[in-house]
């Protein structure tokens, strides 16, 4: 708005300009030649009519002026054909003003122009090597020279630009003095050497000159008085504007406004000029309504950069420069990095990106609608920057599969729902619930739902799909999906049944990193298999955690912002031994929410069908084994019975064979009794040792 009403000025400081050169020349005409005194006095008089058709951005609707002039046109026109004015008189009385005008004043515009366009320039300069400063402190000398070299010119810019404020402004009243003086002096030079008599100099017309002559000298006074006026205004300014010159100034003497839903100023953006090279442009940055506008230099009227409704906003890191920070599209196909001149810009940029990404402007009382969401939200929220204490008594635990649950309503976040009229707030999320922003190393800490087999924490995932020496997890898994997420913050919820739980986390992690100022936000790729969900870093392919699927009992997206998800993750342990919690962990992505939660869903389903399949597997093994084994018992009895069939056959022809020998021996028996019988003693004694 200065520059462009500084335009303005220019733009009527050269149109008095052109004019009083026209009326200078002519008025030279009159001094040059008698001979041609008549012409020039008409074409005086003729230019004094046409003041009124002059089209002045700051004087044109001067009636008072117009019809001055009008009056001196008339007056001159009927004289113009009998006045000789002598040179010297002329000299004098008319040509000295105007000269002077000409010569001192419009050239004294013309210089300050020049001196602030030059300050200008070296302000700019300066602050492009204030950017350009590094974050480390190693030079302090540099960054001093730097610093001092940006106070200055600011002070020379300001200086300059406030005496170039008072000469335009002054150019104004000179230009009715540098108009009328001239003309008076004409006019008395006329009276003066044609001793005019009352046919021509009437009463009334000496009346209206001494009229005319008081004005001039009330303008003068009043010009006067406005200048001394704004010489003091120029005292005051520059002894209240000395710590604004600082590019920096500190933050506790000129605190952030958090509350604001337009945002106006110099910004450095980042362009790409290559694959690896980037150039930083300055301009000017404002928003109007729900959208970014950026006006370069002389540019009429901004352009637009990017639709912010929605949007994401996060610091960044971004060429060792400070005060840097990114913001995305709400569908993630465009994004700016822009840089902030101080720490107080930098805060207020980020806060008035993050409340008209809400859409808080288009409500009556924007501003006083973003205090109370962020006073309510400080009185609702406690955050804490780490879980550390909680994390050490969280030991994973594989829990039975309990039904999950997904909702995809269209109410706002804090709308009432059935649900959230049966359970209160505090059901769902505990008050002094310590919240945790940044994603813990599984090297240090063991985090909640985690598997602690060897080898698997901190595993390097390979890139390529090749498999190593030892088999992936997910080797064998069906669903292999991956999203690009950041991790926002998670905390302990005490309900883990109702989609509004993660609603109203997801409300509490926004207001408590809008007012603690926790910008920066971790990005990870989200692998989703029928196994486990992984957070896996994008540069060193290291997972980061691991969420065994059965544990995860609850997901849900926005009902609004489609970008933000969340899940509900079931542990065993906690603050008590010997009971169940349950953390909500929630995530942004680049509107990729419900196709994450699709993912999931889907995953769950291949999972509960593999565990209904390995079921129906293992139950079809016990029922194939119970058959066998009863098939081996049957054989095993007929072989039983086959042994003693066979046993009883034996011991049939065994008794038989008995019985056929003990006849025989009978008969052996008998006829060796016999034989016995005739050979007397000695033969039985020689049979009995044969026998």
């Amino acid at each position: 708005q200065t520059r462009s009403l500084l335009g303005v000025f220019e733009e009527d400081a050269a149109a008095i300009s052109n004019y009083i050169n026209q009326l200078f020349q002519a008025m030279h005409r009159i001094y040059d030649a008698q001979n041609e005194l008549s012409a020039a006095t008409h074409l005086t008089s003729k230019l004094l009519k046409e003041y009124e058709k002059q089209r002045f951005p700051l004087g044109g609707d001067d009636e008072v002026m117009t019809s001055t002039l009008q009056q001196f046109a008339k007056v001159i026109d009927e004289l113009s054909s009998c006045h000789a004015v002598l040179s010297t008189q002329l000299a004098d009385a008319m040509m000295f003003p105007i000269t002077q005008f000409k010569e001192r004043d419009l050239k004294e515009i013309l210089t300050l122009k020049e001196v602030f366009q030059i300050a200008s320039n070296d302000h700019d300069a300066a602050i492009t090597r204030y950017s350009r400063l590094s974050k480390r402190k190693e030079n302090e000398k540099i960054k001093a020279e730097v610093t001092e070299d940006v106070y200055t010119s600011r002070k020379k810019q300001h200086q300059t630009m406030m005496h170039y404020f008072c000469a335009l402004n002054t150019l104004q009243y000179k230009k009715k003095i540098s108009l009328l003086e001239p003309l008076l002096g004409y006019m008395q030079a006329q009276i003066s050497f044609f001793k005019m008599g009352s046919e021509n100099l009437t009463e009334q017309l000496e009346e209206f000159l001494t009229n005319i002559g008081t004005s001039v000298q009330n303008v003068r006074r009043e010009m006067d008085c406005e200048v001394e006026n704004m010489q003091q205004t120029i005292e005051d300014l520059e002894v209240a504007s000395d710590p604004l010159y600082l590019p920096d100034p500190d933050p506790t003497k000129f605190p952030a406004h958090r509350n604001l839903t337009r945002k106006a100023g110099y910004l450095n953006a980042r362009n790409k000029t290559g694959l690896v090279s980037s150039s930083w442009e300055r301009q000017f940055y404002f928003t109007q309504g729900g959208n970014l506008m950026s006006q370069a230099r002389g540019d009429v009227a901004g352009g637009l950069v990017m639709d912010i409704d929605n949007c994401s906003v996060m610091a960044v890191d971004c060429e060792d420069r400070r005060y840097c920070f990114q913001i995305t599209s709400f569908d993630g196909k465009k994004s700016s990095i822009l840089q902030a001149e101080s720490k107080k810009d930098y805060e207020e940029w980020i806060c008035t990106i993050n409340n008209i990404s809400k859409q808080i402007y288009l409500s009556e009382n924007p501003e006083e609608i973003a205090a109370r969401v962020n006073q309510s939200a400080l009185e609702a929220v406690t955050p804490s920057p780490s879980f550390q204490q909680r994390h050490e008594s969280l030991r994973p635990a594989v829990q039975s599969r309990p039904p999950a649950a997904r909702t995809s309503s269209t109410g706002s976040l804090g709308s009432d729902s059935p649900a959230l009229s049966a359970l209160s707030l505090d059901s769902l999320v505990a008050p002094d619930t310590p919240i945790q922003f940044d994603i813990i190393s599984p090297v240090s800490e063991d985090l909640p739902g985690q598997a602690k087999s060897s080898g698997q924490s901190g595993r390097r995932t390979n890139p390529f799909g090749e498999s190593g020496g030892s088999k992936p997890e997910t080797e064998d898994s069906i669903l292999h999906q991956l999203f690009i997420v950041r991790f926002l913050g998670s905390m302990e919820v005490r309900c883990d049944e109702s989609p509004d739980v993660v609603y109203e986390t997801m409300r509490q992690i926004l207001a408590a990193r809008a007012i603690h100022n926790v910008f920066r936000m971790t990005e990870s790729h989200l692998l989703v298999t029928c196994d486990c969900l992984k957070l896996i870093d994008p540069q060193t392919q290291v997972t980061r955690l691991r969420f065994p699927l059965p544990n995860v009992v609850l997901y849900a997206t926005h009902q609004e912002n489609k970008r933000l998800f969340g899940f509900v993750l079931r542990t065993s342990g906690g603050r008590v031994e010997s009971r169940q919690t349950s953390i909500c962990y929630i995530f942004e992505s680049n509107n990729e929410g419900e196709k994450i939660c699709d993912s999931v869903g889907l995953a769950k389903q291949i999972a509960l069908h593999a565990e209904l399949d390995r079921k129906a597997s293992e139950k079809q093994k016990e029922i194939d084994r119970v058959k066998e084994k009863q098939q081996k018992e049957l054989n095993k009895q007929k072989q039983i019975e086959k042994d003693l069939e066979e046993q009883s056959r034996l011991i049939a022809a065994s008794s038989r064979s008995n019985q056929s020998s003990t006849e025989g021996q009978f008969v052996v028996l008998s006829s060796s009794q016999s034989e016995d019988s005739d050979l007397g003693e000695d033969g039985k004694k020689k049979r009995e040792s044969e026998a």
